[in-house]
C-alpha cells in the first residue's frame, strides 16, 4: 500500500523539552522530524503533535511547532495517543497515519499498535524516530513491523505523498528538500 495525499496525516509523538536531551543522537533526530514536518506542512498534509504529562516533560520543542502555522498539539497522560482519546474528532477521518517521534518502544509503539487495532494503515518513519538507546528504538521498529506497520523513511514519505515529478509541489519539495546534504 502507498501513502496517498488526502488519506493521510503525520502525527508527531512526544517531540518534548525534557525528554529529548535523553534519546539517542537527540540533534540528528530533531533535525530529521524538522525535516519531515516541513515537507509534510508544504505537501499540505494534516499534522498532529502530541505531549506526554507536559507538566513533567514540558512541551513540544518551539522549533517544530513554528514551522506550522497553526499547529494542533494535544496532550496524554497514557502512553498511547490512541488510549489517551485525545485526537481531534477530524482526525479520526484519516485512514493512514505516518508516526515519528519518541520513544520508539514506549509511546510511539503503544499509538502504532492501538492505531492498526483500530484498522489504520500506519507508517512509521524510521529515520525520524528515536529511544534513550538504539537497542530500544530498533526493539521498537521490529515490534511495529511484526504488528503490521510499514517501516518507511522520510524520503518515502514525500515520494508517496507526491505520487509524481514534474508537479509545483515536485518542484518545492525537489529544491527545499532533496539538495545537499541531508539531516
Amino acid at each position: 500500500m502507498l501513502m496517498e495525499s488526502g488519506k493521510a496525516a503525520l502525527m508527531v509523538v512526544d517531540v518534548q523539552e525534557k525528554l529529548l536531551p535523553a534519546i539517542h543522537e537527540s540533534e540528528r533526530l530533531c533535525a530529521r522530524i524538522q525535516w519531515l514536518i516541513s515537507a509534510c506542512h508544504t505537501l499540505n498534509t494534516p499534522i498532529l503533535f502530541t505531549e506526554q504529562y507536559p507538566r513533567g516533560l514540558g512541551h513540544t520543542l518551539p522549533a517544530l511547532t513554528a514551522l506550522v502555522k497553526q499547529p494542533e498539539i494535544v496532550d496524554k497522560m497514557h502512553f498511547s495517543v490512541v488510549a489517551a482519546n485525545c485526537r481531534p474528532a477530524h482526525w479520526l477521518q484519516y485512514q493512514q497515519v505516518i508516526v515519528c517521534g519518541m520513544e520508539t518502544h514506549v509511546c510511539v509503539l503503544q499509538t502504532v499498535l492501538e492505531l492498526l487495532k483500530e484498522g489504520k494503515e500506519v507508517f512509521v518513519v524510521a529515520d525520524a524516530v528515536g529511544s534513550r538507546t538504539e537497542e530500544n528504538r530498533q526493539l521498537g521498529l521490529d515490534r511495529m513491523r511484526d504488528a503490521g506497520a510499514q517501516i518507511v523513511s522520510r524520503e518515502m514519505v514525500i515520494f508517496e505523498l507526491m505520487h509524481q515529478a514534474g508537479t509545483e509541489a515536485f518542484k518545492t519539495i525537489s529544491k527545499q528538500f532533496l539538495r545537499g546534504e541531508q539531516p
